[in-house]
């Protein structure tokens, strides 16, 4: 039977390193030798760590949960590629192989000012809860989970919310702006709701606190590249970007026309 052999490679690292957000931080080299090509790149820093605590040395710092490429706590830029090289991949789903032996990784964290850095790899991204918090939820009663089910939803609106509702909030999108927007993450979010008969009571006012808590975060406005779908792990389309500037619009011209039935 054919397959890929195991590998050894040598490999050169330069992280980040950096205190707190207060801090300031540089580059420092480690070395990463006789690193399996099967492991995983989050293996290959463990077991750097391991050789630094050994030392009486810091570990490096990374944020992680599942290691599944489920919860959206790894991801750092990886030679200035949000999660590395390979599409649709996070950090922790990243295998050696993917590198060639010899070759300098540059390792750093996600650059933006709405997640300020905790501390080396590792950056607060609570700026994203605070956005859901704002309005990325259905807050009116749908009955029990079979009532919910009883509800006829149109395969293509069903297909469409099923694809913008995963997105795992890994913030790749933002560090890889030029501008650091979070519009495919809010847009994902908005999206997903806005398309299930459940999230049309709270619609024209989820999309609107959304956006505000988004620009109240300093996140920067969108410049349509698509760098932010490209590095996306799960691909989030840029099409959810337009559906919430549509759902905005409406959602603003409803409260409008409601405001000026009130007056009258």
């Amino acid at each position: 039977m054919g397959g890929t052999h195991s590998q050894n490679i040598n490999l050169k690292l330069k992280v980040w390193r950096q205190k707190s957000a207060k801090d300031q931080g540089a580059f420092v080299e480690y070395d990463a030798p006789n690193v399996s090509t099967d492991a995983s790149f989050l293996e290959m820093l463990d077991q750097v760590n391991e050789k630094l605590v050994q030392a009486g040395q810091e570990p490096i710092v990374f944020d992680h949960d599942c290691r599944e490429g489920i919860c959206g706590s790894c991801g750092f830029m990886i030679n200035g590629n949000a999660h590395g090289p390979q599409k649709h991949t996070t950090v922790c789903q990243l295998h050696m192989r993917q590198f060639k032996d010899g070759e300098t990784l540059v390792l750093e964290p996600w650059r933006a000012k709405a997640f300020p850095v905790i501390k080396d790899l590792m950056v607060d991204r609570e700026a994203f809860d605070r956005v859901i918090k704002s309005g990325g939820y259905i807050s009116v009663d749908t009955g029990n989970a079979q009532d919910a089910n009883n509800i006829p939803v149109p395969k293509p609106d069903a297909d469409e919310a099923f694809a913008s509702a995963t997105c795992i909030g890994c913030g790749a999108c933002v560090a890889s702006c030029k501008n650091a927007s979070a519009m495919l993450f809010v847009g994902a979010k908005v999206s997903h709701l806005a398309l299930l008969p459940q999230g049309q009571v709270e619609r024209a006012e989820r999309v609107h606190r959304m956006v505000t808590q988004m620009d109240a975060e300093g996140f920067g406005a969108c410049t349509t590249t698509g760098a932010c779908s490209a590095a996306c792990p799960k691909g989030i389309s840029l099409s959810n970007i337009a559906r919430m500037n549509r759902e905005l619009l409406v959602g603003t011209l409803t409260k409008k026309e409601a405001a000026e039935g009130d007056g009258i």
